[in-house]
């Protein structure tokens, strides 16, 4: 199947030839839907905290931090803002001269003074027009200020990554996302006075990553009174997967070579693996507030991990007892208790194995990562989020699912959805190290049987790609779950530039 020029191509990418092979047959097989027990909601899967235990689980945190314990966030930010401007190159791409009424190119230049790259924007027109974005708007020279915001000529805002471009304007400056998630961990994640920060970047934007973070560090550093420890890292070559011919066969440029995709953010497991922290906060890079706005964030990411720290004490109590055998018929009760209503787990043979073999079977269960995920109440929109989901031994757990992972015929599967109540904001706290401070190998948690399949193109060829189970669905399968509620306002993406309009992002 290989030729020799494959084969170097493969090793000098880490990848195994059986990878490749394996990678081919999911193409002709696809990826099973997953069987569902039901949607995660309040009270089943859905922990929905009093304001007393809310208090509790900060204060676990507020004394982990005390005690100096590992903490690092983890912020997945390779992608570019092309999307964030899709209606800016269609209009500057287009015929018409002038943006139509009500669309969202109009709203942004009726707007011009609340962006917060506005001063950028005035000093880009000037240079290019000899005029700022208003003179130019007032002369209905309207494709001059929106290329000058998205074009390489211009401010390149179209090409960027989302974490280097201006999000919010403070009476003493402005800030990007990157600025905002060193602010968020200051106020959240500081151990020992120390912040811990990991951005995953692409290769292409490395340099410009180095270059944001040199020239930023110190002034954040100052400003919230902490020493900041940066790291980036780019997802790895050997987690690329290859792409395939419409036939299923394997897909080659011109030249013959062997042509490889990034296999998606569930890639980053990999570099989650890495991390050497105990405790990992995980959050997207466009999900960020300015500082007067913060408030219900920094609450709301400590509920979750000291959430995630309280359930850790009681696993790490159960594993004690049972790697020591010095458990009681009520320890293993108590364990299946917890199995049920906390991790939200049921299995048929909590009730039908001898006590020694239920021990072995809750010792499995138990040694595994550990993620608290915060959900955001549905305002009725059907979708992914958390659901409960059958595993291969035939038990259940809460899972986050994409709905493509959702058989679309099974009429059953199709109400659960309807009715769901909470989706996912991307808002995890995890635990990646064992009981002993050895780190878990997060890859052998994943569930191989959730990849997804798109249709992408190359040199104008159609082609199918794969992607890796997801970072926070597959990948994350086998872990032990706990989702709880978090209120709508830790919730404030930026998926379009219109978004940047909004209150949550006008400091």
């Amino acid at each position: 199947m290989f030729n020799n020029n494959d084969l170097q191509l493969l090793q000098a990418r880490g990848i195994a030839p059986a990878q490749v092979e394996e990678q081919l047959q999911r193409f002709a097989t696809g990826f099973p839907f997953l069987r569902l027990a039901g949607s995660a909601t309040l009270g089943r899967g859905i922990e929905d905290l009093s304001a007393e235990q809310e208090d509790a689980a900060i204060a676990r945190w507020q004394k982990y931090l005390a005690d100096g314990g590992e903490v690092e966030k983890f912020v997945p930010a390779s992608g570019a803002a092309s999307r964030m401007f899709k209606a800016l190159f269609a209009f500057v791409d287009g015929s018409d001269a002038v943006a139509a009424e009500g669309s969202p190119v109009a709203k942004l230049l009726a707007n011009l003074e609340h962006l917060p790259f506005k001063a950028e924007l005035d000093a880009t027109t000037t240079h290019l027009h000899g005029a700022d974005a208003a003179t130019l708007l007032a002369q209905g020279r309207q494709k001059e200020i929106i290329a000058a915001i998205i074009s390489k000529e211009g401010m390149n805002y179209g090409s960027l990554p989302k974490a280097l471009l201006t999000f919010h304007r403070y009476a003493d400056g402005t800030r990007t996302p990157l600025e905002e998630h060193f602010a968020e961990g200051a106020q959240t994640a500081a151990s020992n006075g120390r912040v811990k920060l990991h951005f995953t970047v692409s290769a292409d934007h490395h340099a410009l990553f180095d270059a944001k973070i040199k020239a930023v560090q110190h002034a954040m550093s100052q400003r919230f009174g902490v020493e900041y420890e940066v790291s980036v890292s780019e997802q790895k070559p050997s987690t690329d997967t290859v792409a395939a011919a419409l036939d299923g066969s394997a897909f080659r440029d011109d030249n013959g070579n062997l042509v490889f995709r990034p296999g998606g953010h569930g890639a980053l497991i990999a570099n989650l693996s890495d991390i050497d922290s105990a405790v990992v906060f995980i959050k997207n890079i466009d999900n960020v507030v300015p500082d007067g706005l913060r408030q219900p964030t920094i609450r709301y990411k400590q509920v979750l991990a000291g959430r995630l720290i309280q359930v850790h004490d009681q696993i790490e109590a159960f594993l004690r007892l049972l790697r020591e055998g010095s458990y009681s018929s009520d320890d293993l009760a108590a364990m299946v208790a917890f199995m049920r209503t906390t991790l939200c787990t049921e299995s048929p043979l909590f009730d039908s194995l001898p006590e020694a073999e239920l021990a072995e079977y809750l010792r499995g269960k138990f040694e595994r990562p550990v993620r608290v995920c915060g959900m955001v109440r549905n305002d009725g929109e059907p979708g992914g989020g958390p659901f409960i989901a059958f595993n291969p031994d035939g038990s259940y757990s809460p899972q986050i699912l994409e709905s493509t992972q959702i058989d679309p015929d099974n009429t059953d599967y199709m109400a659960m959805m309807s009715r769901a109540t909470h989706f996912n904001p991307v808002d995890l706290v995890c635990y990646i190290k064992d009981i002993d401070g050895q780190h878990f190998d997060l890859p052998k948690f994943v569930d191989p049987q959730t990849g997804f399949i798109s249709s992408k193109s190359f040199a104008g060829r159609e082609l199918k790609a794969l992607e890796l189970p997801g970072l926070w669905n597959g990948a994350m399968s086998n872990w032990n779950t706990v989702f709880v509620q978090v209120p709508i306002e830790t919730f404030n993406p930026v998926k379009t530039v219109n978004d940047l309009l909004r209150p949550a992002h006008q400091a």
